[in-house]
């Protein structure tokens, strides 16, 4: 099966690339969770668009990772969850809801694929997050959990 990438898929490619995958992977994998789109010669055009947009996020170079991380390092990133009285998550905070409170603090525009949590945080106050802007490159921001009002 003939796909488009539309997001980066680990040991298969980036987005805007055209890969040969077996029809299974690609029927129920790729396809239901948007990772791709069918091949065809209207849908080739659309690569440029894949591609620029692609570029358009992405860290340009090392140099420029460093400065993304020294910004995101100097935020004060809080989320407000729903909590229980004793300071119990109802749930956990996800890399999301991580993704767009750094951009609500003032920070750059993050994937949330690329925020990385080493243990689910589900409990009230200070955690530390990493975030992945290059191969060579992580941030580590400081990440206050607090009640909802």
């Amino acid at each position: 099966m003939k796909l488009i990438l539309t997001a980066a898929v680990d040991n298969l490619g980036i987005a805007g690339d055209v890969v040969d995958v077996r029809d299974g992977y690609g029927r129920n994998y790729l396809l239901p969770r948007g990772f791709a789109i069918r091949w065809t010669r209207g849908a080739e055009k659309q690569i440029e668009g894949i591609k620029r947009a692609r570029d358009a996020r992405e860290v340009r170079n090392l140099d420029h990772a460093n400065e993304l991380r020294d910004q995101l390092e100097g935020l004060q990133v809080r989320v407000a969850v729903n909590a229980s009285d004793s300071g119990k998550l109802f749930g956990s905070v996800t890399s999301a809801s991580i993704a767009n409170a750094i951009k609500k603090a003032g920070g750059p525009l993050v994937d949330k694929r690329s925020v990385t949590v080493t243990k689910p945080i589900k409990a009230l106050g200070t955690h530390t997050v990493g975030v992945k802007l290059h191969e060579a490159v992580t941030a580590h921001l400081p990440l206050e959990v607090v009640a909802a009002e």
